[in-house]
């Protein structure tokens, strides 16, 4: 099994086949790792009163995936295994994680039947996902594809929610059609900027991480570009 180094002085920058970075909340510790060819992040989250986990798509590289979540009598317990949408790279190693580890497999009811093995729950927006002591709210972003979600959690610093590929540093993900991107910037207005402050970290499905107070400038920019065909 390939052995993954882990930093402690979280930035939100992680580089292909590098550390994975860790940052320590009060009540939950967040483990952001780039796996795979095209820079997928992978997260695991754990709650450090039970030591329960939850990963947030298992995108690539399962054997890396499980020396992240360790071994022995003092790694975490993956109990929750969540996938944010369908997009083949973010679920490559999805089925060798669950078999390794059996965890309660989560995503949307869109995009479920993509996926290559069965969810055991679908979720809505507005739903929460709980392990151990922690809760995730559920937030359906329609666009990227019509059954990604987002996750949020509600830190005792700030909120920090987990936008897969939805929102990155300098806008909206690729959408396929112009009514999808509207659709996605929408649903970013209503459900993420209109009820989120500024200090909202943002850990994006790849790449470096973002705040909402770094991209809410950028919205009539948005609106005013529209959609472009990148195909």
């Amino acid at each position: 099994m390939s052995h993954v180094d882990v930093l402690d002085n979280y930035s939100g920058h992680t580089d292909p086949g590098g550390p994975a970075a860790r940052r320590e909340l009060d009540a939950l510790t967040i483990t952001k790792l780039s796996v795979g060819p095209m820079d997928n992040n992978a997260f695991l989250l754990v709650c450090r009163a039970t030591g329960e986990a939850l990963l947030l798509d298992a995108a690539n590289d399962a054997e890396r995936l499980a020396d992240l979540i360790g071994s022995g009598a003092t790694r975490p317990e993956l109990r929750t295994l969540v996938t944010s949408h369908r997009h083949a790279d973010h679920w490559q190693a999805l089925g060798a994680v669950a078999g390794m580890f059996q965890p309660h497999l989560i995503a949307h009811p869109i995009d479920a039947p993509e996926l290559p093995i069965p969810m055991d729950e679908l979720v809505e927006h507005g739903d929460v996902i709980r392990f151990g002591q922690i809760e995730l709210e559920v937030i359906h972003l329609r666009g990227h594809t019509q059954g990604s979600i987002a996750l949020l959690y509600r830190g005792s610093d700030h909120p920090h929610l987990f936008s897969a590929d939805s929102l990155f540093p300098g806008g909206p993900g690729r959408t396929w059609s112009e009514p999808d991107f509207w659709s996605l910037v929408a649903d970013l207005e209503a459900r993420v900027f209109d009820v989120l402050p500024d200090d909202t970290w943002v850990y994006p499905g790849h790449g470096d991480d973002t705040t909402l107070g770094k991209e809410r400038p950028s919205i009539p920019d948005w609106k005013a570009r529209g959609w472009v065909d990148e195909s």
